[in-house]
């Protein structure tokens, strides 16, 4: 027999079925029985009469029980009718029913919204929160959004490609994720907090176009929305120039929306766009709300930021350091300035901006080998250093590199927009906590000294 879903049942009228799911909600009227079957595609409802074989069984069903039946899909009588349902104008007549796995009462209730539950219980019970209508939502939206833009980049002939997560420590901006080496003791990966040198590296390999949804992991002190690890529309493109890839870009966004939110809408085409100086001035935020009605959720507010300083002076750190990261093209007509005012140049970066959020960032690489040891030095990098931490790329750069650039698209960021959700914790499957914890599978967790002793690691 053919298996089918539960959004299936209002096409087959008349034809018996079999179904797998969980029990949704029970509903005893009188003798007869009645359960709401839930499935990836959504719930349908079962009817149980006392004349049925499968009686028995159905008394002893709680809520989330596995189940698997058979049985005829029938018209609702019309005062039964429930239009909220996709399948609400039909019902199955249960002849078969089989308990495939029995649940404990659930830890609270998956038939309705889990907003209102206590966040930290539904991360430790991240399966049963991922069951409500709310969560599986989000989840096929994050897939079908993978999709279009996949689509998309595809048509214009972009490769997909995979970049490693053991990989060497390089100065880019956040703290990374260190992993100790068993075979070489002593020594260390990183985890990447962004593809960066490796898409770079795919450009003088000369795959001219790159994409990947990439997986980026920085150690970052605790804050509000950030999670350990996330997920990147990472992407580098050979032979182009500032104007042709936000172009680009923005065709892309605007026909991605339009396929997967055709409800919501784009306010203005072509996106506005500000220069650094003037979105500061205009809107004192380099992340400017551009909508007219701000509780608006279905209007979307797209602004390109353009012209962003190259530099910026760390407080912290006593020194310049990068506005974006050290790969950073200046603008052509300030080159000359990075000796005498290196503080006053401008990059040919460039920022998305959508709603208020950023949602995208990128630049112009540089790609002359000369150019680039200049910017390390005024960085404070010693020689020794940019040979020992970046000597990789620049070795690459002697062997003929296009000029390129790219863009990376904070995945989760863009879809809790769309999705009207509050936390980017909404619309990633397993995430951690605001500080960084995984209360599923208790992690961070200690390791034994077995383990220890292996990697050649001693705690003081």
């Amino acid at each position: 027999m053919k298996q089918f879903f539960c959004a299936d049942s209002k096409n087959v009228i008349g034809q018996e079925i079999e179904l797998f799911g969980w029990v949704n909600s029970r509903r005893d009227h009188g003798k007869i029985i009645f359960f709401d079957l839930r499935d990836r595609s959504g719930l349908v409802q079962l009817v149980v009469s006392p004349d049925s074989a499968a009686y028995n069984v159905a008394q002893k069903l709680g809520l989330e029980f596995v189940i698997r039946i058979k049985g005829k899909v029938n018209k609702r009588p019309k005062n039964m009718v429930n239009l909220k349902l996709e399948t609400g104008k039909v019902e199955i007549i249960v002849s078969e029913l089989e308990v495939l796995s029995e649940a404990l009462p659930p830890v609270f209730s998956v038939a309705s919204n889990t907003r209102k539950i206590k966040e930290e219980r539904r991360l430790k019970y991240r399966y049963l929160d991922l069951r409500s209508e709310r969560m599986r939502t989000n989840l096929a939206k994050r897939e079908e959004l993978q999709s279009a833009f996949r689509h998309f980049l595809k048509k214009h002939h972009f490769s997909e490609i995979e970049t490693p997560y053991l990989t060497k420590g390089t100065p880019e901006g956040a703290r990374e994720y260190v992993i100790p080496s068993r075979i070489y003791q002593g020594n260390f990966y990183v985890l990447p907090q962004s593809p960066q040198q490796f898409k770079q590296l795919l450009m003088v390999a000369g795959i001219e176009r790159y994409f990947q949804f990439a997986r980026c992991f920085r150690d970052e002190d605790p804050r509000g929305d950030r999670q350990p690890e996330f997920t990147q529309l990472d992407i580098e493109m050979s032979f182009i120039k500032e104007e042709t890839l936000l172009s680009l870009m923005e065709e892309m966004m605007i026909e991605v929306m339009s396929k997967v939110y055709p409800k919501k809408k784009i306010a203005k085409i072509p996106f506005p766009r500000f220069s650094f100086e003037e979105v500061m001035e205009k809107f004192g935020t380099d992340k400017p709300d551009l909508r007219k009605d701000k509780e608006n959720p279905d209007e979307l507010s797209f602004a390109w930021i353009v012209d962003m300083p190259l530099l910026e002076w760390s407080e912290t750190e006593k020194k310049l350091v990068s506005t974006h990261h050290p790969f950073t093209a200046p603008k052509t007509e300030d080159v000359g300035k990075l000796s005498k005012a290196p503080e006053k140049v401008k990059a040919q970066a460039y920022d998305l901006v959508l709603n208020g959020q950023e949602v995208a960032g990128g630049s112009i690489r540089i790609h002359q080998q000369n150019l680039q040891k200049k910017i390390f030095k005024i960085l404070g990098l010693k020689e020794s250093e940019i040979k020992q931490k970046f000597g990789h790329i620049l070795e690459a750069f002697s062997y003929g590199v296009p000029p390129h650039g790219g863009i990376a698209f904070g995945f989760d960021r863009l879809l809790m927009i769309l999705q009207n959700e509050k936390s980017i914790r909404e619309v990633i499957p397993f995430p951690k906590t605001g500080d960084a914890r995984d209360l599923l599978m208790d992690a961070p967790s200690k390791i034994s000294d077995e383990q220890l002793k292996e990697l050649g690691i001693r705690f003081k």
